[in-house]
């Protein structure tokens, strides 16, 4: 069940690019479960009318419960999107989205046919220019409100199984956030109970196809509010690295040199408030993030426990975790020894490939060294240095692993 809801979570249901989209928020949707909103192009639902898709059936493979998850019918992300929606827009050819009106990653144009080359670049390679464009688009999307896309506040259950609809607005940035919160929050089993062995986007096979296509999504949503189709994520080559050479107002934003857990003033991203943070007492409540602000960003890179995560990873770590020829050598298993999966992800060591519960290396050696919003799983997001770190475990032969692509999959 788990690895087909990861998969399910973002992709299957093409109408959950940013989770609930607007248009689909009505109790008169949510009570007959569908989402098949129209395409503006041509105003019929999916955009049918234009042969760009049709409103279906959603068809599940359902697995049997396992030791990570034991139970079923308790959590609104079992599979997915079932619990709200059981008929949604299935989008035809090169088009994807919600109501079938965007193209699919690599493509473009009025018809979707035609090839589009975008290239991921080091941070450091971009001029002057170019990077403080990508740092206004950064503001922009925390500044602007989603116009396609609404959090829910309560789940299926606490919304009466749909007649009472909670949805919040959220900003294009924090809807991403919101997502990764979502996808790793515990399970609300109800009264005080929590589940919290349970991370639908973390120490599983999913862990890499999961993130890779959270950021095409944010980088199409970036596309679509600048209308800059040419935009991508760049990101941060920390191999070898010995401290975070980003963290400068120039770049990430440096310390405020009267609190080193604060950004510097004159960052751009010291007025900036997080979300999703306060984790125990959602569970508590039994309530899920509304994105509310909950409190400035938080960042001291360096001052972490170095006995957890001595250093940041080296050039070798990288070559070492190339080299292990099992994806996956223990499904939902941080436990997994010689695993490129769970090595790459950090709860092996990149020296030997046996599993290390004392350590934090490789992808979580990043979190861990930043010492703040980023260091925590399900509000890690807030912090933009998060799209430059996982646009590096991202790129180029680490993610050609899973699918044995001959080419780079940051050129696509």
């Amino acid at each position: 069940m788990l690895l087909a809801a990861l998969y399910c979570l973002l992709w299957s249901f093409q109408t959950s690019a940013g989770h609930f989209p607007r248009a689909c928020a009505s109790s008169k949707n949510l009570m007959e479960k569908e989402c098949c909103p129209p395409w503006e192009g041509d105003g019929s639902p999916c955009g049918q009318l234009s042969g760009r898709g049709s409103c279906q059936d959603i068809n599940l493979s359902k697995a049997p419960p396992g030791p990570q998850f034991p139970f079923t019918g308790v959590d609104d992300r079992e599979s997915w999107p079932s619990v709200f929606y059981n008929r949604t827009c299935q989008c035809f050819d090169n088009f994807m989205g919600f109501n079938c009106g965007n193209c699919k990653f690599g493509f473009r144009g009025p018809n979707c046919r035609e090839r589009r080359l975008l290239v991921r670049r080091n941070i450091f390679d971009l001029s002057v220019p170019e990077k403080n464009k990508f740092l206004a688009y950064l503001t922009l999307a925390k500044h602007t409100t989603s116009p396609d896309y609404v959090i829910p506040t309560g789940t299926y259950g606490q919304m009466n199984n749909g007649s009472t609809p909670m949805f919040n607005d959220i900003n294009v940035y924090d809807l991403f956030v919101w997502m990764h919160y979502y996808v790793s929050r515990d399970t609300l089993l109800g009264g005080s109970e929590i589940w919290k062995d349970i991370d639908f986007a973390h120490e599983a096979p999913g862990f890499l196809p999961w993130h890779r296509l959270f950021l095409l999504l944010w980088e199409q949503e970036i596309q679509k509010l600048t209308g800059d189709e040419n935009f991508t994520i760049p990101y941060w080559d920390w191999r070898d690295a010995d401290n975070c050479e980003i963290c400068t107002d120039e770049y990430m934003g440096g310390r405020d040199p009267a609190n080193p857990n604060l950004l510097s003033p004159a960052s751009f991203f010291s007025s900036w408030q997080i979300i999703c943070s306060r984790l125990e007492e959602y569970n508590r409540r039994q309530v899920l993030c509304d994105g509310t602000s909950e409190g400035p960003l938080l960042r001291n890179p360096g001052n972490h426990d170095p006995a957890r995560t001595p250093r940041l990873p080296s050039s070798a770590d990288v070559e070492f975790c190339l080299s292990l020829t099992q994806y996956d050598s223990g499904a939902m298993d941080k436990a997994a020894n010689f695993s490129f999966r769970n090595t790459l992800e950090g709860f092996a060591s990149p020296l030997t490939g046996i599993a290390d519960a004392s350590q934090s290396s490789m992808h979580n050696a990043l979190h861990i060294f930043m010492n703040g919003t980023m260091s925590q799983v399900q509000g890690s997001a807030n912090d933009p240095i998060f799209l430059l770190h996982h646009a590096f475990v991202d790129r180029d032969k680490a993610i050609m692993k899973i699918y044995g692509f001959q080419k780079p999959l940051s050129h696509l």
